[in-house]
């Protein structure tokens, strides 16, 4: 079921209804919530809701173990065989053929050709994230900042609420589980994020987003050999573009309708493309992958405390398996790996120089202008279906030969205004959100159904699915 079309709307209103109707009945309402996420899930292959439910059994039964001992090795064990188990099942699903095919190509080149028992596996939709909520929640416990939940509808309510489970944000069980211990109330702040948010992210996604992929983006990654330079550095800046407002669309739309069922997730996206450093980058890019790397993989790995060689190691491994875990393709480890050796160079150059703190106005244009068209690069990798596809699109790049037949005032415009909406004020939906609090429900209702059908009428027909519906 994706969130742009009538079966959501459909669906959203009828759960809106019947979970305020529940505001005074927490029981039956957290009952209520977890039974039409699962059906949610369910709408796309209702055999991957026992893989949900495995691993929310997995994470429940964990967190009760943990609770009951305070033995430190017995609580290592328990987090380890647990955590095992989790990777074990996404390793299958995302990476078992992928691991085979690098094995099979291995053996090729060493002249030792073996047949691979490779298998059709179909990937589940948002097995990512709703393993790493699982992981996540977890961890916190063994570390006490969570508290093990006795209740599994608790446990299963946080790793399948629906807004966020399929390409999130990840959300953290020290957030969301303690807002499932007090009665929810629809507040007018909440109202009025929520709706905003809903359409702000409607037209990201079906406007901004689906437009560069049909006229622009798709076309010429398809065979960039066609194209000259202009138009293949054009595309590049549109797939920036599409994949931000197609993603961050997602998280508005997650956020939004969380918020309207009287659940607050934490922003996932903070203007990234106004930064002016990759460290800066992944502090407003996809927030909650980003700090779940820091805080669950990063630190662990001894983060910045044992010399400036393991921080460099310990930023490119991260980024490297931040890389892989977004797909079982070497493009995608080429991505992880860009960034990797990036942030070790600029951690580098700011531990020689510590320049960041004293840029001049032109100093910190160029670092942004420097910054943006890294990550556009490496957008190339990510992007491209195989290596040998980004290889033509650098070679076209560097042909510098003249084309200007894909570019067009309209596509211009598409790029262009989400790019500049990068340097407005960065709460500027809270600022709409507080403006339109007071207006009469009815209004708001009015103003929204207005919203949604003049959206509709100006996005392209057909619906695509979201880029990280596929991690």
């Amino acid at each position: 079921m994706l969130f742009p079309t009538l079966d959501f709307a459909l669906f959203f209103v009828a759960v809106f209804a019947v979970a305020w109707s529940l505001r005074r009945q927490d029981g039956a309402r957290k009952m209520f919530l977890l039974g039409v996420s699962y059906f949610f899930y369910g709408y796309w292959d209702w055999r991957f809701c026992f893989l949900l439910l495995f691993a929310s059994l997995v994470a429940y039964a964990a967190g009760v173990a943990l609770a009951t001992t305070g033995d430190l090795r017995r609580r290592k064990l328990i987090v380890g065989v647990a955590v095992t188990l989790l990777l074990a099942v996404l390793g299958f699903f995302k990476y078992y053929n992928f691991f085979l095919d690098s094995l099979s190509r291995l053996l090729e080149v060493a002249g030792l050709e073996r047949d691979m028992l490779f298998l059709e596996i179909l990937l589940p939709v948002g097995i990512s994230f709703f393993t790493f909520h699982a992981i996540s929640y977890i961890v916190d416990v063994y570390r006490g900042d969570a508290v093990a939940r006795r209740s599994v509808v608790d446990v299963l309510l946080y790793m399948s609420f629906f807004p966020p489970l399929v390409a999130g944000p990840i959300v953290r069980a020290a957030q969301f589980l303690p807002q499932l211990e007090s009665r929810r109330r629809l507040t007018r702040r909440a109202l009025a994020i929520g709706l905003v948010l809903c359409l702000v992210g409607l037209f990201k996604k079906m406007v901004v987003a689906n437009y560069l992929a049909t006229d622009l983006v798709d076309p010429v990654f398809f065979d960039p050999s066609a194209y000259g330079t202009p138009v293949l550095l054009f595309a590049a800046y549109g797939y920036a573009v599409q994949i931000y407002c197609d993603f961050s669309g997602y998280s508005d739309l997650a956020i939004g309708t969380a918020a309207l069922l009287g659940y607050h997730l934490k922003p996932n996206f903070r203007q990234p493309y106004r930064s002016g450093s990759l460290q800066e980058f992944w502090r407003r890019w996809h927030i909650s992958l980003s700090s779940w790397l820091r805080d669950y993989l990063y630190k662990p790995l001894g983060g910045s405390r044992h010399g400036e060689l393991a921080t460099y190691r310990n930023l490119f491994v991260t980024m490297f398996l931040g890389g892989l875990w977004h797909g079982a393709a070497w493009t995608f480890v080429i991505w992880g790996m860009l960034h990797g050796a990036g942030l070790a160079a600029e951690r580098w150059f700011r531990d020689r120089f510590g320049t960041e703190g004293r840029r001049s106005a032109i100093g910190a244009i160029v670092a942004v202008v420097l910054t943006f068209h890294f990550v556009c690069a490496a957008w190339i990798f990510f992007r491209a279906e195989n290596f040998g596809i980004a290889m033509d699109y650098f070679a076209g790049l560097a042909a510098l030969a003249w084309d200007v037949s894909m570019i067009t005032p309209f596509s211009l415009a598409l790029i262009a205004i989400p790019l500049l909406f990068q340097f407005t004020p960065e709460n500027l939906a809270e600022r709409i959100a507080a403006s339109i609090k007071a207006a009469p429900a009815l209004a708001l209702a009015v103003g929204t159904a207005v919203g949604v059908v003049l959206i509709e009428l100006v996005a392209p027909a057909g619906t695509a699915p979201f880029i990280y519906f596929q991690f």
